[in-house]
């Protein structure tokens, strides 16, 4: 199966150990010597609907790729544990923990 670039681009990155949609892929990196692709980057969700930028970009190397469908890609990948952050104005005014 040959995809191009542009075709990556487009299809969306499911994670097949909890099912959860990681994003679109944004870029790819390739091995030059080999000619091979060695991983691909995925955008970081945004903060605050864009307006606080975004995370970090998820790069996923190509031996955690499972299947490259149609549409798809399939990754054995596992979002890090988001570390508990500092108490907001809201959970202090409202009292959420």
């Amino acid at each position: 199966m040959t995809c191009r670039i542009a075709e990556l681009r487009r299809k969306e990155v499911i994670s097949v150990k909890d099912g959860t949609r990681i994003g679109s892929v944004c870029d790819a990196e390739m091995d030059i010597e080999s000619a091979r692709l060695t991983s691909i980057v995925v955008y970081g969700r945004p903060k605050l609907f864009g307006l606080l930028g975004r995370e970090e970009d998820i790069v996923i190397r190509w031996p955690d790729i499972q299947v490259v469908g149609e549409d798809t890609i399939l990754v054995n990948y596992q979002e890090r544990v988001r570390v508990r952050r500092k108490r907001g104005l809201l959970s202090i005014l409202f009292g959420d923990e």
